[in-house]
């Protein structure tokens, strides 16, 4: 097909290779696994540990896995509420107030 000068052939897929780039979500289940151990390790030695079992590497996602899904079924609730479908920094901040962690430095 010929085109006229300055007009391209942008849109119409000529010379795409990539597809899309977002791809479909990880469920929580996967992405907690996005915690390294590493990770864990750094956390456990600001909180004073000095030797760390095996068992706890699991066992702090699993934890990690909950509190999160408190947390953002709580921010959801909050958005929904105020009909809105954009969950806000200020939706968190409320849902973990509202579960007894307050946090300061957002406004």
């Amino acid at each position: 097909k010929i085109t006229m000068p300055g007009k391209g052939m942008g849109g119409k897929s000529y010379g795409k290779i990539h597809g899309k780039r977002h791809g479909k979500p990880k469920r929580l289940a996967e992405s907690v696994y996005g915690v390294t151990k590493p990770a864990i390790r750094r956390l456990a030695r600001r909180g004073g540990v000095k030797r760390i079992s095996n068992a706890i590497y699991d066992e702090t996602r699993a934890v990690l896995k909950d509190f999160l899904k408190g947390i953002i079924c709580d921010a959801v609730t909050l958005t929904d509420y105020s009909k809105r479908k954009t969950v806000t920094a200020r939706d968190v901040i409320m849902a973990l107030k509202r579960r007894g962690n307050t946090l300061y430095g957002f406004s």
